[in-house]
Formats: structure tokens, C-alpha cells, sequence
């Protein structure tokens, strides 16, 4: 398994409290560090704010070689809601083009549409995977929320690739069999986002804001367990990810570069899977709207 940076936090303030974003400079210079530290791959999107625009910058103005990066990004939400079917590859087309200016790119590895519920549509998707044909893409897939997305986009076979939501607090893709399925079809490159679910998970009880009280039991028992093995909640989340096979990359975001390094270091500390999988069982059924930020009620 890889890391894989996320960037919506260099394009926008982002977090349970908001974290305020770093500046283009800083930001460049954890994209910097991290290429030169062993990652590859870097993921953003049209909606992360100027994101988008930052991993421009940074391909623009440091000394990287673009074709050493693994590209990753993601189609407008909701942009295909009001198009008629006969103008999808047209809308995508114009889309994608304008996102390779701003990224100072002539092509995109993965790219995703950011609506989920697009997966159930083949004509959509269809038009996705033109893209694929006409070069702009290597590979052309959707970021999903929930397992049925999931399922349909493994079944799909306009669809190689898909970033889904997975963590320690939130294990719905592995009680429903989905990381399974993916490697008996093996047709679809998988990578996982939210590991440390916008920060919740590294918070106190005391931190968790009160929309989302009913998750401090929740933090009380991870911080007690962390305590009790003496191994670091970052490493905890990480390495839970990391023990799935099936997943290509951990897609995970930072705010600033010491954070960065931190995360670095945790993630190639290897905990005994007996310990891990002991932890894991005491949150395997925590219910959806506590450990997805798509249906926090703020």
C-alpha cells in the first residue's frame, strides 16, 4: 500500500473546526517534501477550493517530474444534473481540459466524478470512459460514499477505479464484503480517503465539538487503548487501513509540514495484527452519520 496526499486542505479551510488552510508556498513545500520522501501520488479536486490551482503551482515552479506523479482528480459535483445525456461528453470534455490548464498537466492518471450517485448511471459513465479512450485519463472511475456505490462500480464496466471512505471507526466496506469483491473481480484499482475521519479520531473527549456528542464515547475508548498499548492513535488509524491487501492507497491530508512528517513515520510503523485487530472489533458497528462528515448536522 501507498500513500496518497490529499490536498483540499491547501485549497480550503477544512476539519471538524475548520483548520484555516496553509499559504501556496507552504503548501508547495509539503508537496515538495513529500515527493522527495517517498510519495507518489497526490489527489485533489475542482471542488477543494484552489486546490487544483496549488498542485499547479507546484508542478509549475519546483523541479518534479510530472510523469513520476501518480495525478488524481475529480469532475464538478452535481455539474450533469441539468445536461441532456447527448451533451455528457461534451460537459466532461470542457471540464477536464480547464482542469489540465489549472494543473499545468496534459494528462490526468485517475480521474473521478465527485458525485457518487453517478455510478448507477451508464450513460454518464459511458461518457466518462471517452475520456479514457481520448487520452486525457489512464484511468476514469467515481468517489463513492456508501457500499452499494461501491459494489455498482466494481460491477461496472465503464469503472477502473474508485476512492471510497475507510477507517478504523468506520469499517462498512469491509462488514459488506466490498474489498472482497474487488479482489475476485480484480478489474478496479481501490484507494481509501478519511483514515483520520476530518481529525475526529486524533481529538480528546473534550475536543469533540457538540454536534457530534454522541462520538465522545467513541474518542474516550480509542484514546483509553492508545494509551493502554502505548502506540499512537495516527499509527493506529494508518495501520488499520494499511492490513487491507485489496487497497492500492491511503488517500490522507495534512496542514502543515511537521504533521506531514509525523504522518510519514506512523504510517511505516508495523503494530501487531493481533493488537490491531482486538481495537478494530470495538468499533466495527459505529453507526454512519458519527463517522461520515457528509452527514454530520452542524
Amino acid at each position: 500500500m501507498e500513500l496518497c496526499l490529499g490536498t483540499v486542505q491547501f485549497g480550503m479551510d477544512y476539519g471538524i473546526c475548520g483548520q484555516k488552510k496553509p499559504s501556496v508556498e507552504e503548501a508547495c513545500n509539503i508537496l515538495e517534501y513529500a515527493v522527495k520522501n517517498g510519495i507518489s501520488r497526490i489527489d485533489t479536486a475542482k471542488q477543494y477550493g484552489t486546490a487544483e490551482d496549488v498542485v499547479g503551482h507546484f508542478f509549475q515552479t519546483r523541479e518534479v517530474n510530472r510523469d513520476d506523479i501518480f495525478l488524481s482528480t475529480k469532475f464538478q459535483p452535481n455539474r450533469l444534473d441539468d445536461v441532456n445525456a447527448k451533451d455528457y461528453y461534451r460537459v466532461l470534455k470542457d471540464e477536464i481540459q480547464q482542469q489540465l490548464r489549472r494543473l499545468h498537466t496534459d494528462y490526468i492518471d485517475a480521474y473521478l466524478l465527485h458525485s457518487a450517485r453517478y455510478v448507477f448511471d451508464d450513460e454518464i459513465l459511458e461518457a466518462l470512459y471517452r475520456l479514457k479512450q481520448e487520452g486525457y485519463a489512464r484511468y476514469v472511475g467515481v468517489s463513492v460514499y456508501e457500499t452499494t456505490e461501491a459494489e455498482c462500480g466494481i460491477r461496472n464496466k465503464y469503472v477502473d477505479y474508485l476512492q471510497l471512505p475507510y477507517s478504523i471507526f468506520d469499517q462498512r466496506m469491509k462488514n459488506e464484503k466490498i474489498f472482497e469483491l474487488a479482489e475476485e473481480r480484480n478489474n478496479t484499482i481501490i484507494d481509501t480517503r478519511s483514515a483520520f475521519i476530518q481529525g475526529l479520531i486524533l481529538m480528546t473527549e473534550d475536543q469533540v465539538p457538540e454536534f457530534l456528542h454522541r462520538a465522545r464515547p467513541i474518542i474516550r475508548e480509542i484514546n483509553e487503548l492508545s494509551q493502554k498499548y502505548h502506540i499512537s492513535k495516527i499509527a493506529l488509524a494508518m495501520n488499520f487501513v494499511k492490513q487491507t491487501d485489496s487497497i492500492h492507497s491511503l488517500v490522507f491530508g495534512v496542514d502543515n509540514l511537521g504533521q506531514l512528517k509525523e504522518d510519514i513515520k506512523f504510517f511505516e510503523q508495523e503494530i501487531n495484527i493481533e493488537i490491531m485487530k482486538e481495537i478494530a472489533d470495538k468499533f466495527k458497528t459505529i453507526e454512519a452519520d458519527i463517522v461520515m462528515p457528509s452527514l454530520w448536522k452542524k
